[in-house]
């Protein structure tokens, strides 16, 4: 390092102070002169495309704000129209539920109502079927009963009559003891 030291004290000048403030031979006014010259040609030629570079990505950015704004409000309506919608299709759910309940306790009513009638129709028809069994057993024990009196008279009477007259005799009896009327005789 020491040599170093020597050699720039051999090969430089000794300034005085006149050459210190010498314009054109200082490197400050060199320097000065390059940095106007470059300011100018910055200035010129670099400063245009960069500012334009700038106010460019400026106004995509502000373009994209503006943008993400206008989308944040086309989303929010949006979503309130979509509460609303489904607000809407909860209560209009909940109608066809109650409409469905409605008409499902209609149809109920209406089976039930249809299944009285039926059961009535068949106690109805069952009667009638009771009622004409019935006739036809009394019918046919009377016929039993005309048919054992006629038998049992012609044996008493020794003699039988014709067995049209002989029924023709017995219902009219058998009638009169039905209506409560009896009598002593069969004329």
């Amino acid at each position: 390092m020491n040599m170093l030291s020597i050699l720039l004290q051999e090969h430089t000048e000794p300034m005085g102070a006149e050459a210190l403030f010498d314009p054109w031979s200082n490197v400050s006014f060199w320097t000065l002169i390059i940095f106007v010259l470059l300011l100018f040609v910055l200035r010129k030629y670099a400063y245009p495309p960069i500012l334009g570079y700038a106010a460019a990505r400026e106004q995509r950015i502000q373009e994209s704000l503006d943008d993400a704004q206008r989308q944040r409000e086309e989303a929010a309506v949006l979503l309130a129209t979509q509460r609303r919608e489904l607000a809407e299709g909860q209560r209009e759910a909940q109608a066809v539920i109650a409409e469905g309940k409605l008409a499902a306790e209609r149809i109920r009513q209406e089976l039930l109502e249809r299944t009285r009638q039926e059961q009535e129709e068949v106690i109805a028809r069952a009667k009638q079927e009771i009622e004409r069994e019935r006739a036809s057993a009394v019918e046919s024990v009377r016929h039993e009963a005309v048919e054992l009196a006629i038998a049992a008279a012609a044996k008493l009477l020794g003699q039988r009559l014709t067995a049209d007259e002989d029924r023709r005799l017995v219902s009219e009896y058998l009638g009169r003891v039905e209506s409560g009327k009896t009598g002593a005789g069969v004329a």
